[in-house]
């Protein structure tokens, strides 16, 4: 019989995100994986948890607007996915990309949590003069500086899968996407569309590594990631 490490068994999950395109792969996956003892997925509405789950996952619904006054969780490893579109509002989009990931961060860490990942834009810059990378950038940068032994953030170009709620011109993406990805090599290698599981497969494959630092991946390095799990 194989042991297991009492250390890696130790660990418990903070997921952000988790009824998105990525999140729901990662709820999966975390829930699935022993090395978790629990998982704590915060969300905006109740989820319909499985036979599977139930054991494990610790789902809360809460008022992201209030999260310091209803914050009483702890975790090990913290998994951001959340995100919106541009279609919302410019105020709504920074709240939702920028200030609840921000305030997670700092409010888990304060808590306990030493290591995180999370999903960002390729060209993500808090530089840029386009708003959608100016507040992903931002958002990497003010979380990076809070002070976690390991910080993953993941730069994905195009999103291949399923949404819950479709997005206007995802069945294009999913359709086309792994037929452009051959031609995009060298450089543009970094563009190429990922899967959505692919993508929380590496994730969680990232803070496994417990690599001290700020790591940036693209789409060779989340791919190189996802198949190192097994």
């Amino acid at each position: 019989m194989t042991s297991i490490d009492p250390v890696m068994t130790s660990r418990t999950a903070l997921l952000l995100g988790g009824t998105g395109l990525v999140g729901g792969h990662l709820l999966n996956l975390l829930v699935a994986d022993i090395r978790y003892t629990r998982v704590t997925a915060l969300v905006r509405r109740p989820l319909a948890l499985d036979d599977n789950s139930a054991g494990r996952l610790d789902a809360r619904v809460v008022d992201f607007d209030r999260l310091a006054e209803q914050w009483d969780f702890t975790a090990t490893d913290v998994y951001c996915s959340l995100g919106t579109t541009m279609n919302s509002s410019r105020e709504t989009f920074r709240r939702v990309d920028h200030d609840y990931p921000v305030e997670v961060a700092r409010l888990a860490l304060e808590t306990g949590a030493r290591r995180l990942a999370i999903v960002s834009a390729i060209g993500a810059d808090p530089g840029s003069r386009v708003s959608l990378m100016r507040v992903k950038g931002e958002t990497e940068h003010d979380i990076a500086a809070l002070g976690y032994d390991s910080v993953e953030v993941f730069r994905p170009a195009t999103l291949l899968g399923n949404r819950t709620k479709p997005r206007s011109g995802q069945g294009v993406a999913n359709a086309i996407g792994p037929v452009a990805a051959r031609a995009m090599v060298g450089s543009l290698r970094r563009f190429r569309p990922i899967r959505s599981e692919d993508l929380a497969t590496a994730m969680v494959a990232a803070l496994q590594r417990d690599e001290p630092g700020v790591h940036i991946h693209t789409y060779p390095e989340i791919m190189a990631l996802a198949a190192t799990a097994g």
